[in-house]
């Protein structure tokens, strides 16, 4: 195999493919990082309480879940993925200026819902292009979406700053501009054709009945993996609501989030001497551990240190968990059936984090930021299952996908 090009030009590739790949993931990520901090902002500018709050943020995760997959399968079969990117692009950019005429909990809730399932297969299906390039022509993967992940920091601060200026309202005019960008983005998206595999997300609609995906330790790292991610679901509905309400300002608030994925961004850099170094296991349980440490942390008043520094702990809750799955999916899932397993995963998140995320608003609205500790429960379960995973695993060798697969 040859060394991966990274940016290079490779042959037989669509013109600048890596380079124009990096933009299109910066698109969605800018959405991103304007929506997961500051739209629950925007929503208690509406005189929402706590739990309408959680259920406007709950139901558009319930619904992407099943509405990505069909998409995705609609995007593999017409031959050519770019063209759903567009359309998510349009319907995206269409709700968020139909957000502008609405003020009240049910036009709002009505609204993101349908943003939710229109908007759901844009990164999944930019992910399954930049693998496709990765695939044919060897790109590097890692150095395409860092841009995206920067892209969410620049988002993140831009967002904070704007948020100290002019408060909640600047939330829907910043999403609608970086929903402008999805479609612009979609208009320079490489043309690859037809894929050759189907996009992962796809496969919860078309999962094998039978297979490696079905082991026992695969099916507990999966879900725990998934509860561990959707302890977060609090801290991403109400987090900077709390923060306000301490006195932080908008650019301390984007300066936390900002903490959080560069950590994470740094920690994927060092991935490699990671895996080498310790077991998959190893880090799943210890990620799991600092999540169940880190929510009961976060009701604690620590001042902008401290909450920096809990921030910082995002590479350890969130990254070294996705990329323990990653690895032991390789060691465990055979080659075919490596789209569903990604289904998967995409699917347990999806649902487990959209129950946590409803039950967050209420436990925000009865409990305060002390509903934190119930997230805390969420990790524990989480771990729990990484644990019986562990202990049902059977012994490292090599797995009978290798002589197929290439391991």
């Amino acid at each position: 195999m040859t060394a991966p090009s990274g940016f290079s030009v490779t042959s037989g590739a669509p013109p600048f493919f890596a380079a124009r790949i990096a933009l299109v993931f910066c698109a969605p990520m800018m959405v991103n990082g304007i929506a997961l901090p500051f739209f629950p902002v925007w929503l208690e500018t509406l005189s929402m309480n706590d739990s309408q709050i959680g259920i406007v943020l709950a139901l558009p995760m319930f619904v992407r879940v099943f509405t990505a997959p069909l998409a995705g399968i609609l995007a593999d079969r017409i031959g050519e993925r770019a063209v759903v990117l567009l359309w998510s692009g349009l319907l995206s950019l269409a709700t968020a200026l139909a957000l502008f005429a609405t003020g009240s909990f049910w036009p709002v809730l009505l609204l993101y819902t349908l943003q939710g399932a229109v908007y759901s297969p844009y990164l999944p299906i930019t992910d399954a292009i930049a693998l496709s390039g990765v695939r044919r022509w060897n790109f590097d993967y890692g150095k395409m979406r860092l841009w995206g992940s920067l892209a969410f920091i620049v988002s993140t601060m831009t967002g904070g700053w704007l948020a100290g200026l002019y408060g909640g309202a600047m939330v829907l005019p910043a999403m609608a501009v970086a929903f402008l960008l999805t479609v612009l983005g979609a208009l320079i998206v490489p043309k690859i054709g037809k894929p050759r595999r189907p996009s992962p997300i796809t496969a919860i609609a078309t999962m094998p009945a039978d297979g490696s995906l079905r082991q026992r330790d695969v099916q507990f790292m999966l879900i725990g993996a998934s509860l561990v991610s959707a302890s977060h679901a609090m801290y991403y509905a109400f987090s900077v609501i709390h923060w306000q309400k301490l006195g932080f300002s908008g650019t301390d608030v984007g300066i936390f989030w900002s903490a959080g994925v560069l950590a994470e961004v740094i920690l994927f850099a060092f991935a490699v001497q990671l895996r080498r170094r310790f077991s998959v296991w190893s880090m799943m349980i210890f990620g799991s551990l600092v999540a169940v440490g880190r929510w009961i942390l976060f009701p604690m008043e620590m001042g902008f240190g401290g909450y920096f520094a809990l921030q910082c702990l995002h590479a350890l809750t969130f990254a070294i968990m996705h990329i323990s799955v990653q690895s032991r999916l390789v060691e465990r899932v055979a080659e075919e059936q490596e789209a569903a397993a990604q289904g998967l995963y995409f699917f347990y998140t999806g649902i487990f984090t959209a129950a946590a995320t409803f039950v967050s608003g209420y436990a925000y609205n009865w409990y305060g930021v002390a509903g934190f500790y119930l997230m805390t429960i969420v990790a524990v379960a989480g771990l729990v299952c990484i644990i019986a995973g562990r202990f049902v695993a059977p012994p490292a060798g090599p797995q009978p996908q290798s002589a197929a697969s290439g391991g």
